[in-house]
């Protein structure tokens, strides 16, 4: 976590108001989920393209995007934004387990963006934008942190730093507000900042 709670902003009690419904599949981004669907939650820099490609695979039921990892409840992203409440921008992704599984899913995250930069991803600078993983589970966790170190050996065989991203379980996801939601399918050539490292993930 990257801000101490004295420095956070307070927060709200009340959740941000959001439509609730996926701008692309017309689907619920709000629990309950469908019987059998799990989730997790991802970090790999500006959310809007995260979400995006996330929205693309198969297998995914929902996306939605917000903030996580952080002390301030319900915050804003003017606040988050502060680097202040602790929060990373980040992905919810709701998955039909019957047709894609976690590591496809890792196998994504880790390709799509450059988990050695810490608290950035290129041009996107603050805590805010950090890599990281909020799992719901100890399974999770631990396909999570095999992923992690097969990356990792794979960067070091290129010549590529050691990674920083987080992996901790998932406290609160707090949604961003409705304008995030499916940022780029409502502006098609909006600013997408994901870029891989070229190397491959050899999980399966």
């Amino acid at each position: 976590m990257s801000a101490q709670a004295a420095d956070a902003p307070v927060g709200r009690d009340t959740p941000m108001e959001i439509s609730a419904l996926h701008r692309v599949n017309g689907r619920r981004m709000t629990p309950p989920w469908p019987d059998g669907m799990q989730e997790i939650v991802l970090g790999l820099g500006c959310f809007w393209g995260a979400e995006r490609l996330f929205w693309q695979l198969p297998g995914v039921h929902v996306t939605a995007v917000g903030y996580a990892g952080g002390v301030t409840p319900n915050p804003t992203y003017q606040e988050t934004c502060t680097a202040r409440t602790g929060h990373a921008e980040v992905v919810r992704v709701v998955f039909d387990p019957a047709e894609t599984d976690l590591d496809t899913l890792l196998r994504h995250f880790w390709e799509a963006h450059d988990p050695t930069q810490g608290n950035r991803q290129g041009n996107d600078i603050g805590p805010q934008y950090r890599s990281i993983i909020l799992t719901v589970d100890d399974e999770q966790r631990l396909l999570a942190e095999h992923s992690r170190d097969a990356y990792g050996k794979a960067l070091a065989s290129q010549g590529r730093g050691p990674i920083t991203t987080e992996i901790v379980p998932l406290e609160a996801f707090y949604y961003a507000e409705e304008y995030h939601q499916q940022y780029l399918d409502k502006n098609p050539g909006g600013y997408c900042g994901l870029k891989g490292t070229g190397v491959s993930c050899p999980i399966s």
